[in-house]
């Protein structure tokens, strides 16, 4: 049996629990950078294109991180040898882009005898405000077992729906899918929903991450040890751990005109600073009211999903008051 965990946290909890098998930890961050799935007829399948993007974005040795994800998939290529793979996996954001990615992986391959199986929640009796199955005792995790669910056809078809249309470099294909039926899969459609909302905002060009992350500085949480937390109770739901927020305001920062400087002129690096203390610049004031645009004045480079958005002018935009996607 293999047990496949969205990251280290959950596995090594797994790995003291009564738990039959063997367990994975699944290492990515799809939530940012270029989709594998563009690239995926490349000699490397795509994950050299990803190990570049994890290399420059959180400073990760490239050549071992193109190794890691090599061997990560030849690891899920052995799923054979096993006579059941459990997926276990929870609500948020992060967690549902890897959930929809692996069940669209084992959907386009036959898988014979082995069973598939998901472990799939956003709550757990006696957590008020429960964030992930990291929170969770060896004892509490593995009394989820005996509950798993077999994946279903449905299923299999919505993570292969869901997984192409956060690809397209078309996110209106997302929008579209979103109102249809996601309901095999619980989580999708609202955290697929506040993924369109990380689009540049029609009000100010802000999506809804950097928005926050900015309000949480001009509201007092002027060094990441105090930002970070708070960011994580506002946003619960897009699960992002302290490097993807990091990213965010490197993003915001490492620009033409900064949303924010840092005390004593201290670099931005990859490496995250607990200590560093941000102050909102005029910038980002006039940003945050909407008197002009972040990306009119500092352009914009990234990807969400499939989605470059890249330059000054019409990119795809979020229109908070129709809620829906345009092109401007």
């Amino acid at each position: 049996m293999l047990h496949i965990h969205n990251g280290d946290s959950s596995a090594n909890i797994a790995r003291r629990a009564s738990l039959p098998g063997e367990q994975f930890a699944f290492r990515e961050a799809l939530i940012e950078g270029p989709s594998p799935a563009a690239y995926k007829d490349a000699n490397d399948g795509g994950w050299l294109v990803r190990a570049r993007h994890l290399w420059s974005a959180y400073g990760l040795d490239l050549k071992e991180c193109s190794e890691g994800l090599r061997a990560q998939e030849q690891k899920l290529t052995s799923f054979r040898e096993h006579d059941e793979v459990v997926l276990w996996f929870e609500h948020d954001l992060f967690c549902q882009i890897h959930l929809i990615y692996l069940i669209d992986w084992f959907a386009s391959r036959e898988v014979g005898d082995t069973k598939l199986s998901l472990i799939c929640i956003g709550e757990f009796s006696g957590k008020e405000e429960f964030r992930g199955l990291g929170e969770l005792t060896p004892e509490e995790l593995a009394s989820l077992f005996p509950v798993r669910k077999q994946i279903t056809q449905e299923q299999l078809d919505l993570a292969t729906a869901a997984w192409t249309a956060y690809c397209s470099d078309d996110p209106t294909n997302l929008q579209q899918l979103l109102e249809t039926d996601c309901s095999s899969l619980p989580f999708v459609s609202k955290a697929l929903g506040i993924h369109l909302q990380r689009f540049p905002s029609t009000r100010n060009g802000l999506g809804r991450i950097e928005d926050t992350a900015l309000r949480l500085i001009d509201d007092g949480a002027i060094s990441f040890s105090e930002l970070f937390p708070r960011f994580v109770e506002v946003e619960a739901l897009y699960g992002l751990g302290d490097a993807q927020l990091w990213l965010t305001l490197r993003r915001m920062h490492q620009v033409r005109n900064p949303m924010f400087t840092i005390r004593d002129d201290a670099p931005m690096d990859k490496e995250i600073s607990a200590t560093a203390v941000f102050e909102i610049s005029s910038a980002g004031k006039a940003v945050l009211n909407a008197e002009t645009d972040f990306v009119v004045l500092n352009g914009i480079e990234n990807w969400l999903g499939g989605v470059h958005l890249s330059g000054r002018k019409r990119v795809w935009r979020w229109d908070e008051e129709s809620e829906t996607l345009i092109f401007r």
